[in-house]
């Protein structure tokens, strides 16, 4: 028996959300659809450039954590926050959302982290990440019994940025699989992928679940067709959910294949898009229920993600799509 069907690790942030226009994006030299790391100052400076926004407890996988538990997963999360007004906030509502959250408080001058959400009109999410606090997670931050009592560690493919954190990521999975769990990986953006394309193949043997889109596994095999790359990936690893955005998803496993439409939905903001897939997948998958199953009611969180602004929707919405 588990405790949690699963527990994810990855950066406690505070996201920001506010609409703008893409000369807003022009102005301040940024990609569209990109994912920024800045330092202190850039954060303040977009922070006090950019339109009011809204502020939620966020984070890939944390946004993940959140939904599966609405689902009515079983769920821990693992991140660093700091002893502030958004520490407490992102605790607040991850605690909420009936999310089991040990970490230990960060104690210092470094913040909570903060991502800067800027949606343009066509539901395009650029993002400006800040670290703060998130940089400080190490493998004196991994809750050893709440990682042997899942049944899957979620890891975050964003967090991998500081060595201490990649040192936690190898640790934990070690500590999953010598428990005889499984360990997933979220690649997370193509930009991160580009950064750490050789210690994500070296942390590759250790992952039985792969998360990505399109970009970025062609990205980690640097192959030039989406085709190519799911060969590699189906290879490597035991189970591959491979994202499409309106093509819908592939989930890979030995020789099989399976095709998941996207569920249609008006395109408000993407953000979180990705995390409610893999939430949605998680919360079936630990379940026992088939890929299909598994990647459909990944494809509806996604769905309701998309028509809402943020990167979590309500929990009215998942409401409906919770199993009994």
């Amino acid at each position: 028996m588990t405790k949690f069907d699963f527990v994810g690790i990855g950066n406690a942030i505070v996201d920001v959300i506010a609409p703008v226009d893409p000369v807003f994006l022009d102005k301040h030299g940024m990609h569209a659809g990109s994912m920024t790391l800045v330092d202190a100052a850039r954060a303040e400076l977009l922070t006090q450039a950019m339109p009011p926004g809204r502020e939620s407890s966020g984070g890939s996988v944390a946004n993940s954590c959140s939904v599966a538990s609405l689902l009515g997963a079983r769920v821990a999360f693992l991140g660093k926050v700091a002893e502030d007004a958004l520490g407490e906030a992102f605790r607040r509502e991850i605690a909420a959302a009936g999310v089991h959250f040990p970490t230990p408080t960060l104690h210092g001058q470094v913040p909570t982290a903060r991502c800067l959400v800027l949606v343009t009109p066509d539901g395009q999410r650029t993002m400006h990440t800040y670290l703060g606090a998130c940089v400080a997670f190490s493998t004196e931050d991994l809750d050893r019994a709440v990682i042997e009592q899942a049944a899957v560690t979620y890891l975050e493919g964003y967090l991998f940025d500081p060595p201490a954190a990649q040192a936690a990521f190898h640790q934990a999975a070690h500590l999953a699989r010598a428990a005889g769990r499984q360990v997933a990986l979220s690649l997370s953006d193509a930009f991160c992928v580009d950064r750490h394309r050789a210690a994500f193949h070296a942390l590759l043997p250790r992952i039985d679940i792969l998360f990505a889109n399109e970009a970025e596994i062609t990205s980690l095999y640097e192959c030039n067709s989406f085709e190519a790359a799911t060969e590699r990936a189906r290879r490597d690893v035991r189970l591959a959910v491979l994202t499409r955005s309106a093509a819908g998803s592939l989930v890979l496993r030995g020789a099989e294949t399976v095709a998941v439409a996207a569920q249609a939905a008006e395109v408000v903001d993407t953000t979180g898009a990705g995390d409610c897939y893999a939430a949605g997948f998680l919360a079936a998958y630990t379940r026992g229920e088939a890929l299909a199953d598994c990647g459909a009611l990944g494809s509806a969180a996604a769905a309701a993600c998309i028509g809402v602004y943020g990167a979590r929707p309500a929990s009215s919405l998942l409401a409906t799509l919770r199993r009994p």
